[in-house]
């Protein structure tokens, strides 16, 4: 694994309470751990510098303005990375199982892993009903529509850097994590799922913790997936 450059780039708004030790948590293999603050309006960005995250600064709020965010600052370095792996900063996942995700990449030469939040894995509560159904519904339509294999929509995911470019990725908010998978499928990248432990996270949800952010996802959600059903 020493071979490849592996980066992180975590979306985080008014995660005071967490992001150090997400940071902390992620194996010394990462090269580079980017914090985008989302335009926070605690104490995120400090403590993650703090912890020593590199630190970027987006003010339009949306999960795909964040990653956008990161991902314009990895183009404009001199050496593009091997691996990139996006993960929540909430500290519902753990950080640590960064080697288990990245390794379909390392060992099988796989395009891009998700970390699936098994049932069995999943601390009760961490999931809320919302989000449960969400996920089976945008999977199971996936599998109907475009033969899919995918069980989550999670978050802790691990992608070949020049395989993500390749997606052109340009949801700005609620769809990014949908938009890569159906994208992923279009291109024929090859993936997999890796089971990945799953907690309460620390704080309120800004998506699934609020019924608008609820509403607006699942619309999000839905409209990639029957936009590109049409393609």
């Amino acid at each position: 694994m020493s071979t490849k450059t592996i980066k992180v780039i975590i979306p985080a708004y008014n995660e005071a309470d967490s992001i150090a030790k997400v940071v902390s948590a992620l194996p010394k293999t990462v090269s580079e751990i980017i914090v985008v603050n989302n335009n926070s309006t605690d104490a995120t960005a400090e403590n993650a510098r703090k912890a020593g995250a590199t630190v970027l600064k987006e003010t339009r709020k949306g999960y795909g303005y964040a990653c956008l965010c990161g991902m314009q600052y990895l183009s404009e370095q001199s050496k593009a990375p091997d691996i990139l792996v996006f993960i929540d900063g909430d500290y519902s996942d753990y950080p640590e199982e960064l080697t288990k995700v990245v390794a379909p990449i390392v060992d099988r030469d796989i395009d891009f892993v998700i970390g699936a939040r098994v049932k069995h894995l999943r601390e009760d509560g961490s999931m809320t009903p919302q989000q449960i159904f969400g996920n089976w519904l945008a999977t199971f339509l996936m599998k109907i529509l475009f033969r899919a294999t995918f069980t989550d929509l999670g978050p802790f995911r691990a992608i070949k850097y020049d395989k993500l470019l390749g997606l052109e990725m340009g949801d700005k908010t609620y769809g990014w994590t949908i938009e890569m998978q159906l994208k992923a499928l279009k291109q024929n990248l090859t993936y997999t799922e890796v089971p990945v432990r799953y907690k309460r996270r620390i704080g309120i949800s800004k998506v699934s913790g609020t019924v608008k952010g609820s509403i607006f996802a699942g619309i999000k959600i839905l409209g990639w997936i029957f936009k590109y059903s049409i393609k």
